[in-house]
């Protein structure tokens, strides 16, 4: 069973930055696709990132020019990097990982709170 763990969030003012990170625990992580979403309350979820196991990446139009997802599969640890935030990136930001054979991880996610 894969364990993914979400850390990083917390609470920042407009414009400022915020580093998550995933770290999964077992020792398949590289196989891995990951995604990172988005759950505000009373909102869809919502993928913000993708990263593929080559590294290529995908954003959400809201995170596109802003977010970077990167991934260190020494560390077996995802990435994203959140640049000029905006109230409205406020939210639960959970890691989702894709194994294959459809084997599916989720973290517990980690609060992102965005004010001033």
């Amino acid at each position: 069973q894969e364990r993914l763990v979400e850390s990083g969030g917390g609470l920042v003012q407009p414009g400022q930055s915020l580093r998550l990170s995933c770290t999964g625990s077992g020792g398949i992580f590289s196989i891995a696709a990951f995604n990172w979403y988005r759950q505000a309350p009373g909102t869809e979820r919502e993928l913000v990132a993708s990263i593929s196991t080559s590294g290529s990446t995908d954003y959400g139009d809201s995170a596109k020019g802003r977010f970077v997802i990167s991934r260190d599969n020494a560390k077996n640890t995802v990435y994203l990097l959140m640049n000029s935030l905006k109230p409205e990136d406020t939210g639960a930001y959970l890691c989702h990982g894709k194994y294959g054979s459809g084997l599916n991880a989720w973290g517990q996610g980690t609060q992102v709170t965005v004010s001033s």
